[in-house]
C-alpha cells in the first residue's frame, strides 16, 4: 500500500517518540532531560545495564551508541511490536487521532503533484525576493529598513516583494513554463469571475514565505504597502501544501532552537518573529492569521514542555491568550503547560525590542506567569465580590473552568492553586473594608502572611503567657479538632477567617487548614511542611487539647462540628466583653458620666455571661486547670474601675 508523503509527515510531526519509547523502556533521570526532548535509557533491542539508547524529541529519531540501531517513530514500533510498515502506521494513527487514507492506486501521482507544487512555490519564493531589489520594490525596503531589518535579515527569512498589478507573477510563471492548474492549485493565482485569465493572488505586499517543518515553501504571507487596504496582513488560501491550523511561521529553524535549550516564543505576527530572532530569541514562532489551533498547541509542546505565549499589552492582546486558555485547558498532561508573557504599555515585542532593547524582552520572559496566574485573572479582573452570591459564581465559574482538565492531578493542582489565589482575595476584602453593618466580637484586621515560626515557638507551640492563657488554649482545640475532622473547616470557614490568632504559630496553622478546604486529604502533609511534625505533636498531645473527645476520636464530624461551634462562640463572647471594657475604659478617661457607667454594666453582663458559659461548658470538653474563665488581672481591672466610678458619683 502507497501512502501520500504528506500523510506521513503529519503522522511523525503529531506523534511523541518519547511516548512511544516510553511505553517500552525505563528512562535514565539523571542523563535525561525531558524539558529538552533529550531521552535516555538501556536500549530495548539488546541487554544492557547502563543508558546508551537515545532518544531526540524534538527531532522525531533514536540511536543506540551500543548496537548503532536508529529509526523514527515508525520503525520504533515494527520492531518492537512485530508488526508490518503499515500496522505500525495505522498503530500510530489511532493515537495521533488520524484516519489512514485508503488503498490509492494514484498516490504516487499525488506526491509527484506535491512535489510540483513545492517547486512552484519554490519558484514564487525566488521572484519575490528578485522584485524587493527592483524600482518597484523600494517603498518596501525602505519600510524594513525603518523596522530595523538589514539585507542579512532580509536573506534569511526569504523576505520578498509582490509588486503592484494583476499579472506579474502569473506572467513570470507562464514564461517558465508552469501549467495554470499547478499557479492556481499553489494559492498563487485566483480564477477571475469575468471570463479573464487568472489574477495574482498578492498585490503591492511585502512577501513573506511559510515553510513546513521539513523546510519547504508550502504558503506565503503578505503585508500591505497600502495603509488604506482592507487587509493588512493576507495569508495563502489552504491548498494541498497548506493547512494553516497546522504550521508555524518559523517552524524548522525554532525547533532546531528549541533543541539547543532555547525558550519557544509564540509571538502574533510576522514581524515579532522574525525581530525576535534577529535579537537572539531565535525559537520563536507565530500562528498564521488565526487563533492558535490544537493542531498548533501540539506542535509548540513537541518541540518545547512550556512555551512563552507574548502577549501584546492591549485588550485585543489580552482576549487572544484567554482564547489560548480556553484551548489549553482540556489538552494540558503534566509536564506539558504554557506561560504568558505580558509586554508593557501597549507595545508588541517588536515595539519593545526597538525602544528598550533585548535585556528588557529578557526582563518580561523572564516574569511570565502560569496559565493559571492569566485564568484567575480573566475571572477577576474588572469584577467586585461583595456579596455571597458573587463569591458563589466566581467559585462556580472556576470549578467549570478546571474541571475541563483531564488529567486528576494536574486538576487537583490548579484547584489547589486557584483556592490560595481566592483565599487571598476574600481575606483582603474582609480586612481592607467595612464589615457591611454585621458586628461580631472579632475585630476586623488587614491580612498579612503570618510570620514564620521561630525554632523556639514551634517546640512548643502551647506555651501559656500572661493575659492571653486561655485565648491561646481555646484556639489550641479549634486548631487541633480541624486538624483531627478536616472536612468540618468549610462549615466555619467564614468564622475561622475572621479569628484573630494570639500566636503566630496559631494564625499559620489557620491559615493552612483555610487553603486546604477542599482539598482535607493534603492538610496533615501541609501542616507538617509549615510547621514541622513534632510542633503538630506537640499541640495533639497537650494535656488540655488530648483529653477533648473529637480529639480522641478524630473523623467525628457531628461530635467536632459542635466543639468547634462551641469554642469559637467563646472566644466571641470573651472577645465581646473585652472590648467593651476597653470602649468604657476610655469614653470614662474622655468624659465620664451616668452613659459610662451604663456602658460598664453592659460590659459586666456580657463578662457575667461569658464566665457562665465557661462554667457551664468547660466540664464537657476537659480543658482542665490551665483553663482559667476570665484573668484575675482583667476582673480586678474591671472591679477597680466599678469602684471609682461610684466612689466619684458618690462624691458628686
Amino acid at each position: 500500500m502507497s501512502l501520500p508523503p504528506g500523510f506521513l509527515d503529519e503522522l511523525r510531526t503529531r506523534t511523541s517518540l518519547a511516548q512511544v519509547v516510553g511505553r517500552k523502556v525505563l528512562w535514565d533521570n539523571r542523563k535525561s532531560q525531558p524539558g529538552k526532548g533529550d531521552m535516555w535509557s538501556p536500549c530495548p533491542f539488546h541487554h544492557e545495564k547502563t543508558a546508551s539508547f537515545h532518544v531526540d524529541d524534538k527531532k522525531g529519531y533514536y540511536y543506540c551508541f551500543g548496537c548503532h540501531a536508529k529509526g523514527d517513530a515508525i520503525k520504533f514500533v515494527t520492531e518492537t511490536e512485530n508488526v508490518s510498515f503499515i500496522e505500525a502506521v495505522e498503530i500510530l494513527a489511532q493515537e495521533a487521532g488520524m484516519e489512514v487514507p485508503k488503498r490509492d492506486p494514484q498516490a504516487q501521482q499525488k506526491a509527484d503533484r506535491r512535489t510540483l507544487l513545492t517547486e512552484v512555490m519554490e519558484q514564487a519564493v525566488q521572484f519575490f525576493r528578485l522584485q524587493l531589489k527592483t524600482g518597484a520594490g523600494a517603498d518596501a525596503r525602505a519600510y524594513l529598513a525603518k523596522r530595523g531589518l538589514d539585507q542579512a535579515a532580509l536573506d534569511r527569512f526569504e523576505i520578498g516583494f509582490a509588486p503592484a498589478g494583476w499579472e506579474h507573477l502569473r506572467e513570470a510563471l507562464k514564461a517558465k513554463n508552469v501549467p495554470m492548474d499547478l499557479m492556481l492549485a499553489a494559492g498563487l493565482v485566483k480564477a477571475s469571475n469575468n471570463g479573464r485569465e487568472p489574477y495574482d493572488v498578492f498585490r503591492n505586499r511585502i512577501m513573506f514565505p511559510i515553510r513546513d517543518a521539513r523546510g519547504r515553501a508550502i504558503a506565503f504571507g503578505g503585508r500591505a504597502m497600502d495603509p488604506n487596504d482592507n487587509a493588512k496582513y493576507l495569508n495563502s488560501p489552504e491548498t494541498e501544501l497548506f493547512d494553516k491550523s497546522r504550521n508555524l511561521y518559523n517552524l524548522r529553524p525554532a525547533r532546531e532552537a528549541c533543541g539547543k535549550g532555547q525558550p519557544l516564543i509564540v509571538a502574533e505576527g510576522y514581524m515579532d518573529v522574525i525581530a525576535l530572532s534577529e535579537a537572539g530569541f531565535t525559537a520563536a514562532v507565530a500562528p498564521l492569521g488565526t487563533a492558535v489551533t490544537e493542531p498548533q498547541m501540539q506542535l509548540m509542546w513537541r518541540m518545547s514542555s512550556e512555551p512563552i505565549i507574548a502577549l501584546d499589552g492591549d485588550k485585543a492582546g489580552l482576549r487572544a491568550a484567554f482564547r489560548v486558555i480556553d484551548l489549553a485547558l482540556p489538552l494540558l498532561e503534566a509536564g506539558k503547560g504554557l506561560r504568558f508573557a505580558v509586554m508593557p504599555d501597549g507595545k508588541d515585542p517588536d515595539d519593545l525590542l526597538r525602544s528598550d532593547g533585548p535585556e528588557a524582552v529578557q526582563a518580561v520572559l523572564d516574569d511570565a506567569m502560569p496559565m493559571v496566574r492569566l485564568l484567575w485573572r480573566q475571572e477577576t479582573e474588572d469584577k467586585v465580590f461583595d456579596s455571597p452570591e458573587r463569591k458563589a459564581a466566581l467559585d462556580k465559574q472556576l470549578r467549570e473552568r478546571i474541571m475541563k482538565i483531564k488529567d486528576p492531578s494536574l486538576k487537583r493542582h490548579y484547584g489547589d492553586e486557584l483556592k490560595d489565589l481566592r483565599f487571598q482575595l476574600f481575606r483582603g476584602q474582609r480586612g481592607g473594608g467595612p464589615s457591611g453593618g454585621f458586628k461580631t466580637g472579632f475585630k476586623r484586621r488587614d491580612w498579612r502572611a503570618p510570620p514564620l515560626p521561630t525554632a523556639g515557638a514551634k517546640s512548643s507551640l502551647l506555651v501559656a503567657a500572661g493575659d492571653n492563657a486561655e485565648t491561646r488554649l481555646r484556639e489550641a482545640v479549634i486548631l487541633a479538632s480541624l486538624v483531627m475532622t478536616p472536612a468540618v473547616a468549610a462549615e466555619f470557614e467564614a468564622q475561622l477567617e475572621d479569628m484573630p490568632c494570639s500566636d503566630p504559630d496559631h494564625a499559620l496553622l489557620r491559615d493552612v487548614i483555610l487553603r486546604s478546604i477542599g482539598a482535607e486529604e493534603m492538610l496533615r502533609d501541609r501542616v507538617e511542611d509549615a510547621l514541622g511534625p513534632q510542633t503538630l505533636e506537640t499541640l495533639l498531645q497537650a494535656r488540655h487539647v488530648s483529653v477533648v473527645p473529637c480529639i480522641r476520636s478524630p473523623g467525628n464530624y457531628d461530635m467536632t462540628r459542635m466543639t468547634v461551634a462551641g469554642e469559637l462562640a467563646k472566644l466571641e463572647a470573651m472577645t465581646g466583653w473585652k472590648a467593651e471594657l476597653e470602649e468604657a475604659e476610655q469614653d470614662l478617661t474622655d468624659d465620664p458620666d451616668e452613659a459610662m457607667t451604663w456602658r460598664l454594666g453592659e460590659a459586666a453582663k456580657a463578662r457575667a455571661q461569658a464566665g457562665r458559659r465557661n462554667e457551664e461548658e468547660d466540664a464537657d470538653f476537659a480543658l482542665g486547670d490551665n483553663g482559667a474563665h476570665i484573668d484575675k488581672d482583667e476582673k480586678n481591672a474591671f472591679d477597680s474601675l466599678l469602684k471609682q466610678i461610684r466612689f466619684d458619683k458618690g462624691r458628686g
